[in-house]
């Protein structure tokens, strides 16, 4: 008996690694603030057609408002209770949103923040996004109903009730992360009511979760939470479809807690994996594009199949959480688009590709005060649509890197390529550097001061190729440059080191 709950144990865990992604389909996109009218849309007229798999929705709940008289971004991050009515819309509109993706292919994975409630400086009142009532300096929260005795401030042994030592394990799981009112998962009731929050999303048809904040949650806590979790919605998926997990653990190396003690429960964030790649493409502290020739487990990061990877998330990107100024963001847009093209045609991991909204950057010190600015919105705080100019990009302060031509064509290039092993290595001992994946696809790059001109082995039949970084190919022609490989497989490749996109990549379906 024994032997057969553990072997139901461990098939249930292995069937929350899978994204549930249709074949030919491989990353996810954060479309980080976004409204569910917008996102619908966005899946119908875009990611479906350009094979994006699945988007990484904003937390869905009822969230605190601080409109004092700003609205940051973190406050999706305070829960209120587990209604579904947020900043970016009405349960009506998220029902319509998750119907509209999945009924084109794109799966939905919602940001579930189930560590905490808000802050314990939250005060009281109906300051909600729901309009719910709620008192957090008596840790009161009607809604859902939790009352003081569901919080671990009896378990919690610093002195000032938050967390004071990343290095005391108990403390970092027990007690408050910056003053949020921190969840007693222990309890049945706690994690019953957490339960019921996401199995009320997936009988809505959400394919899975990005869970937020699990390095201050209890391992086994969390697998007790999951193991009441739903199948997924059998209008969409398979009968017997487990939801797919992946949780957020910041492990930099040097804290007792490791993203390994989580790695049997679902996928995990890789936060090393930017931080790493930002180094490298910035040349920083003697780094070089060649010594990525091991990338993955090679630089001691997790197996490849249980990583969640991506040049930037939301947190970093505004210099906060993991990997400080290395951290590739939009605003340096010719090394992020050599990051991302990098992260897209490289095997390793599962890919997410951050797509974001710009605010005004105001440095003090080193530091951007203005990190707290929520989306672009109007003056009583409605988020703005996106909306898209003439030339597809977005609009209204939306930066879209997922719609950039670069960007989108290198999550075409993972697609076709699939998963193909890489081939075909070369680097000239500095930064510039290729590769292969298998005989479907192979890309070059030049991150040297000086130009590139090399004739390499591509693996590739013989032919005339469309380069998808420049353009791609329409009809019988390319929009941008040519490639041609030999009967032998070898195409020359000639890239300046001054050019915008210092980089050439090819694929089989862009074959001429």
């Amino acid at each position: 008996m024994r032997a057969v709950v553990l072997l139901t144990f461990l098939s249930g865990c292995l069937a929350q690694f899978d994204p549930h992604m249709l074949p030919e389909r491989t990353s996810i996109v954060h479309l980080f603030e976004w409204r569910w009218v917008d996102i619908a849309a966005e899946c119908e007229r875009y990611l479906a057609p350009y094979g994006f798999g699945g988007v990484q929705i904003s937390p869905p709940n009822d969230h605190i408002v601080l409109d004092n008289p700003w609205r940051p971004w973190w406050e999706r991050y305070q829960p209120i209770s587990y209604k579904l009515c947020s900043r970016s819309g009405t349960e009506e509109e998220f029902r319509d949103m998750v119907t509209r993706c999945n009924n084109v292919g794109v799966q939905i994975y919602a940001d579930v923040v189930i560590n905490h409630m808000c802050g314990a400086s939250g005060g009281s009142g109906t300051h909600s996004s729901c309009g719910t009532y709620f008192n957090a300096g008596a840790e009161d929260f009607p809604a859902v109903p939790y009352s003081s005795w569901d919080f671990n401030d009896p378990k919690c042994k610093s002195p000032s009730g938050n967390i004071e030592n990343y290095n005391d394990v108990n403390q970092v799981r027990d007690c408050r992360l910056v003053s949020l009112l921190d969840l007693a998962q222990q309890k049945d009731y706690v994690r019953g009511k957490i339960a019921d929050y996401m199995n009320h999303l997936l009988d809505l048809g959400v394919a899975g979760f990005r869970v937020d904040a699990c390095k201050h949650m209890w391992p086994g806590d969390l697998a007790n939470i999951y193991s009441r979790l739903h199948n997924l919605n059998t209008q969409w998926f398979s009968p017997g479809s487990k939801p797919f997990i992946y949780q957020e653990v910041i492990d930099m190396g040097g804290e007792p807690i490791k993203s390994t003690q989580y790695t049997s429960l679902g996928k995990v964030t890789e936060f090393r994996y930017g931080a790493k790649l930002g180094t490298v493409v910035r040349r920083w502290n003697g780094e070089k594009m060649s010594y990525l020739r091991n990338w993955g487990e090679g630089w001691a990061f997790l197996p490849s199949d249980q990583a969640l990877v991506f040049v930037d998330n939301h947190d970093n990107q505004r210099g906060q959480g993991a990997g400080g100024a290395s951290i590739l963001t939009f605003w340096d847009p010719r090394l992020y688009k050599v990051a991302v093209a990098f992260m897209l045609a490289h095997p390793y991991g599962q890919t997410r590709i951050m797509s974001s909204y710009r605010w005004d950057r105001k440095f003090v010190n080193g530091k951007d005060v203005n990190d707290w600015i929520g989306p672009p919105s109007y003056s009583n705080g409605a988020t703005k649509a996106v909306t898209l100019n003439p030339d597809t990009t977005c609009g209204n302060g939306w930066v879209c890197e997922h719609r950039w031509r670069q960007i989108r064509n290198m999550a075409i290039f993972r697609n076709v390529v699939g998963k193909e092993p890489l081939t075909n290595w070369w680097d000239n001992g500095s930064n510039q550097i290729a590769f292969g994946r298998g005989a479907l696809g192979f890309i070059a790059i030049n991150n040297d001061d000086w130009n590139m001109a090399i004739t390499l082995q591509t693996g590739l039949p013989a032919g005339t190729y469309c380069d998808v970084i420049s353009g791609q190919k329409e009809g019988n022609r390319c929009t941008g440059m040519q490639v041609t490989v030999d009967s032998s497989g070898n195409a020359n490749f000639q890239i300046s080191n001054t050019d915008q996109d210092p980089m050439l990549a090819i694929h089989m379906k862009d074959k001429l």
